[in-house]
């Protein structure tokens, strides 16, 4: 039986997308559409002179910064920018940058109630979702609340073009393993399963563009879209093995973001072929040969890193990943027990191409 003789439900989308070239001019008035005035500006330390150019631009609307956002959203970092947020008098946040920022701007969101504009700067998905995950006592910890997801979200490629080539790729990479997912959510939908196939083509089209000349505005372009349809669809379906196990390993290990994202996907991915084959034949079309080989194939030639081991995780640390992604699974359409995912890992550490999946 098809998934459309089973019915769906499609929960429309409702962050307001303003996307484009130059965009990055309307933030002050997106703050004012929303009824706000008074906007803390949010940033990683490495950002702090952009967000502090955009603090300036907004003048009057704007109650200073908070330049100090981390990766994996640790609940000390979240406790200092809710003082600076009281402080300051903000009625707004303004997060510009990748996922740890957005999601220091979507901890400040859902604690205050305050509406928050998200500029993505990466390809990382973080801003169409109600999804946080937060970090506390060496855990990464998720949960999904209407309250966390930005009321707006605004893309402007310009922000894209000094992307350095790593983070695009490693991000790319995480932005498909957003769609991936969508694929064989238990709660999914073919709204949002054609958004992310489409996503597909888009990144197998014009990544390699931008690996090639980064200031290649029209493929630019095109990735920011395609990572725009993929944290769309994250952001209406329910997550599963993959996203679990890129939180245990960046949460409880210190790994970054995008990168362990990016070396997991293809062994995940392979894994859930087994039991999803259909839902993943667009995959398998787009990428070339098996599900997993073909996405690891795509990471190689885009110059993606492909070692678990190359970030500093080491091999003694695999069993204990192994114990905490079992300790209380996401749902996922292969079941899998602690053996399993150990062996995953273990292909993942050692950055073995999957096979016949």
């Amino acid at each position: 039986m098809s998934d459309l003789m089973q019915g769906f439900t499609f929960p429309g989308i409702r962050t307001r997308v303003v996307f484009g070239s130059g965009t990055l001019s309307r933030v002050g008035e997106e703050i004012e559409a929303l009824g706000r005035s008074r906007a803390l500006v949010l940033s990683t330390p490495p950002q702090a002179d952009a967000a502090g150019t955009l603090a300036g631009d907004l003048g009057g609307l704007s109650a200073g910064t908070f330049t100090e956002a981390t990766m994996h959203t640790p609940i000390e970092v979240t406790e200092a920018a809710m003082e600076a947020y009281k402080t300051a008098g903000a009625d707004c946040v303004v997060s510009f940058g990748g996922g740890s920022t957005i999601g220091l701007g979507k901890a400040i969101a859902t604690r205050t109630g305050a509406d928050h504009v998200a500029i993505p700067t990466t390809y990382a998905g973080s801003e169409m979702t109600d999804v946080l995950g937060e970090t506390v006592d060496g855990e990464k910890t998720t949960r999904r609340d209407a309250s966390i997801r930005p009321e707006t979200v605004i893309y402007d490629v310009d922000t894209t073009l000094t992307l350095p080539v790593g983070m695009t790729v490693t991000s790319s990479l995480n932005a498909i393993s957003h769609g991936i997912e969508a694929l064989y959510a238990e709660d999914r939908n073919p709204i949002l399963s054609q958004m992310a196939v489409e996503a597909m083509r888009v990144f197998k089209r014009s990544l390699h563009r931008v690996t090639e000349d980064p200031q290649n505005r029209a493929a630019r372009t095109d990735v920011l879209y395609g990572a725009w349809l993929c944290s769309t669809a994250l952001g209406y379906v329910s997550m599963a093995l993959h996203h679990k196990l890129a939180h245990v390993i960046g949460g409880s290990f210190g790994m970054p973001h995008a990168e362990t994202h990016a070396i997991l996907l293809p062994h995940t991915t392979g894994f859930n072929a087994a039991a999803t084959a259909e839902l993943l034949a667009p995959v398998a079309e787009i990428f070339g040969g098996s599900v997993g080989g073909g996405l690891w194939d795509f990471a190689k030639r885009a110059g993606a890193p492909l070692r678990l081991r190359d970030l500093g995780l080491s091999e003694a640390d695999l069993d204990r990943a192994a114990e905490i992604a079992t300790r209380a699974p996401y749902p996922n359409p292969r079941p899998f027990d602690r053996h399993d995912i150990r062996n995953l890992l273990q292909a993942a550490w050692e950055g073995s191409r999957p096979e016949g999946e």
